[in-house]
């Protein structure tokens, strides 16, 4: 049987200490995967977060360093704890506290979408979820730690950009949230800044309402240290055409978006680390 892709990963190589994550677009299903679907492929991929691994090309281009899931969602979630277990989904694991996440079907392995309902003939063995995780979901945060360790190392202080998108949201939220868990992942500044970036460039946003973030920032961040992670949510309707399924007239400004983010963010990070230095 096929093993589950491991993440892409593109080190750092300008002068900005910024890291993208992309956990949630990965397109790689292998057979067996779909032959444990109970509606195929499509009751599979509505978990994806469509081609927001493309969305960063441009920040990429900077220099700027990326981890990229290639490994799809359905299989195991990047962006969730290795606890989050829903029991319907995994054989024998102990029924005790089930999260919040998990509980709703989107655990690390998830279990039920509203379009498609239950997404599993069956469930599967601890044993077959311990392989995705040494497949998938642990070399993507090994890969977050080292690369991170990267950016410490030359420049004293990273920031983690952790890129998602989410379906068109109702009426009176944003196209653009960011989320800082609620100022534990990242120093206020940064949180505010990021805003403040958007609308400069034409796009509303706001902060931990209704996504304060999930587990990758929650994981890496360590404000006292010098790592600052920031989630990112994207309306779908702002980079993609009509159908949500292709890119579209909005695309390349999203994409321009990701990129100045990353370059005044980097550089006001760099700023301040050098200014407290000089103290």
């Amino acid at each position: 049987m096929s093993k589950l892709a491991s993440p892409i990963i593109h080190e750092p190589r300008g002068d900005l200490p910024v890291l993208l994550s992309v956990p949630h677009s990965g397109r790689d299903y292998p057979d067996w995967l779909i032959a444990l679907s109970a509606a195929g492929r499509p009751g599979l991929t509505t978990l994806e977060d469509p081609l927001v691994d493309r969305l960063v090309w441009r920040a990429l281009q900077r220099g700027c360093g990326a981890v990229i899931a290639r490994a799809p969602r359905a299989a195991v979630d990047c962006n969730r704890s290795e606890d989050e277990v829903d029991p319907s989904v995994v054989d024998g694991v102990r029924r005790g506290r089930v999260s919040a996440r998990a509980r709703g079907g989107l655990g690390i392995i998830p279990a039920r979408t509203q379009q498609h309902g239950y997404l599993w003939r069956r469930p599967i063995s601890p044993k077959q979820l311990d392989e995705r995780l040494s497949q998938a979901h642990r070399p993507y945060h090994e890969a977050i730690e080292a690369q991170l360790a990267l950016l410490i190392d030359r420049f004293g202080c990273a920031l983690l950009l952790d890129c998602h998108s989410m379906p068109p949201p109702p009426k009176g939220v944003p196209p653009l949230v960011f989320g800082d868990c609620r100022g534990r992942s990242a120093d206020g500044w940064i949180s505010t800044d990021a805003v403040a970036i958007c609308g400069r460039s034409g796009f509303e946003a706001a902060l931990n309402d209704p996504f304060a973030g999930g587990h990758v920032i929650e994981r890496h961040s360590r404000p006292k240290a010098g790592v600052h992670a920031l989630q990112l949510e994207i309306d779908r309707r702002c980079y993609l055409d009509e159908q949500l399924a292709k890119p579209g007239r909005g695309f390349d400004r999203m994409a321009a978006l990701i990129e100045t983010l990353a370059v005044e963010l980097g550089q006001s990070l760099i700023g301040r680390q050098f200014a407290t230095a000089a103290e």
